[in-house]
């Protein structure tokens, strides 16, 4: 009887610290993602308004991330673009997912979308002397 139960101890025990390094590696790929599409939305914002709005304009995650073996090769960046109606084409909505694939092989993404209009951020920095 003992031994019984002490298998179903140890089997819990097994199904349970698989499951809190499931949730560890989500955590940290969530938090990884989300600092990698504030890097490239913060690089965006700097960009000229022919350079943002370039749909041919590859993002490309920056070598503070690609560097760390945790995220090279794991991580990928993709960008989308699209012009806003009734704007004149002056207005964008910029955005950016990270796909991944977790801890169990499942593919996994975030994304964050973001509007840019032309004269933004950019003119403005450039613009004060």
């Amino acid at each position: 009887m003992a031994v019984a139960i002490f298998a179903t101890v140890i089997v819990t025990t097994i199904t349970t610290l698989q499951r809190a390094f499931s949730n560890l590696d989500s955590a940290r790929n969530i938090e990884t993602a989300g600092k990698i599409l504030k890097c490239e939305m913060e690089k965006e914002r700097l960009m000229t308004w022919a350079a943002v709005s370039d749909a041919s304009y590859a993002p490309a995650i920056d070598p503070i991330f690609s560097g760390n073996p945790a995220v090279a090769g794991r991580f990928t960046l993709a960008r989308s673009i699209a012009t806003i109606p009734n704007r004149g084409g002056n207005t964008i909505r910029i955005t950016l997912t990270v796909f991944w694939q977790n801890y169990e092989g499942r593919a996994d993404s975030r994304s964050f979308s973001t509007y840019y209009s032309n004269g933004g951020l950019f003119t403005y920095f450039n613009s004060q002397t």
